[in-house]
């Protein structure tokens, strides 16, 4: 009788698997949908089974569909979801795919909870990849618009190589703090009266192994090497934004995107359209003095992995690896050694020493209530 009064009240029983898979596709909220697989446990293995967190990352971020595999890292071998068992392995194939799927789970709930966190948007740029064509190389270089000012050494922060005809696109490409950043929107102050009329902006990977990808730097690098660095070949653009208007003046102007874009890859394209000319030599030159690329990083503990060229993307999920820096992390992660995982035990305990200070200090810290289904903070 107990078992039976049991399997009449559960809402997925009585409704059938169709039914409730419709309904919870309707949740358009992490927090929903994690609430739901903390209910009971036929509810959360129904949760796992049919990959709602995934699919829910890819309806938020369309962007999050291009990774072709997610990969969990632990003190043990990686765990690749949906992967097969070893012929030696004593665990049957439904032990394996159930861990597996586990895995997903916890690799895409978390990546819900940082999409959609509450935490202060900054500017994301860590280098300057390059520019399209420089004049005055390396006095008016891209670095230079990192700078909030208007010139540098009394020359334009940077200005284009100029050009003989109108409507060639100049481009400045950037670096992103971290592998996968949501963006928010790009700010732009062009320099006086070489304004370009329109902004687009791309979004994406470079298809190179992260080591052998190469910045801007004045002292080690001419023009043609800037030139490779920046090929289209060399990159994988998975967002592209409609056309923006520029004022005609020098201020800063934000571009607020139609909606927050998932930047996988952390590679971000400026393409300025429309140059203008100069009455001097008759050629078409934009300058521009400052760029940010304003959003949020989800690194460390989120990570993206390229291979194949840059065709097959993989997520990485570093349960130990919260509280550390994005490039001391990556580092540290490409060898899983379990000093990499004592290093980041002892940071995340510190980190927990100095939150229970400003509790004495300042009081109760409010805490994301996802924090408290998932577990930990990205």
């Amino acid at each position: 009788m107990d078992k039976e009064r049991d399997n009449s009240g559960d809402f997925l029983d009585r409704v059938g698997p169709d039914i409730s898979a419709s309904i919870f596709r309707t949740f358009d909220h992490p927090a929903d949908l994690l609430r739901a697989s903390l209910v009971k446990r036929s509810w959360r293995r129904f949760v796992v089974e049919n990959d709602f967190c995934r699919k829910l990352c890819e309806r938020l971020f369309p962007e999050a569909a291009i990774f072709a595999a997610a990969v969990e890292v632990s003190r043990s071998a990686p765990l690749s979801p949906r992967s097969s068992p070893s012929p030696d392995s004593p665990e049957s194939s439904g032990d394996v795919e159930s861990r597996a799927a586990q895995a997903e789970f916890r690799i895409y709930s978390n990546l819900l909870r940082a999409l959609v966190s509450t935490r202060r948007s900054v500017d994301c740029i860590l280098h300057c990849i390059g520019a399209s064509s420089t004049d005055n190389f390396p006095d008016e270089t891209i670095e230079n618009t990192l700078e909030p000012q208007d010139r540098i050494n009394l020359r334009p922060s940077y200005s284009s190589g100029g050009q003989d005809e109108d409507g060639v696109t100049e481009t400045l490409t950037y670096r992103l703090s971290s592998d996968i950043c949501i963006v928010h929107e790009i700010r732009i102050q062009p320099f006086e009266a070489y304004f370009p009329r329109m902004v687009r902006f791309r979004m994406g990977h470079c298809k190179l192994p992260c080591e052998s990808e190469s910045f801007v730097t004045d002292e080690d690098k001419d023009e043609d090497e800037n030139q490779e660095d920046i090929a289209d070949e060399n990159y994988v653009w998975t967002y592209t934004s409609p056309e923006f208007p520029v004022l005609q003046e020098s201020s800063l102007q934000t571009f607020k995107l139609q909606r927050p874009v998932l930047c996988i890859g952390g590679v971000v394209k400026i393409e300025l359209l429309g140059v203008q000319r100069q009455a001097t030599d008759d050629r078409y030159y934009i300058c521009v003095c400052h760029a940010q690329v304003v959003g949020r990083s989800l690194s460390p503990v989120l990570m993206v992995d390229i291979s194949d060229s840059g065709s097959r993307l993989v997520l990485k999920y570093l349960p130990a690896a919260r509280g550390m820096r994005g490039m001391r992390s990556k580092a540290l992660m490409q060898d899983n050694t379990l000093e990499w995982l004592e290093w980041a035990r002892r940071t995340r305990y510190n980190q927990t020493r100095r939150l229970a200070t400003m509790n004495l200090l300042l009081g109760p810290v409010q805490i994301n209530e996802l924090d408290n289904i998932i577990g930990g903070g990205v």
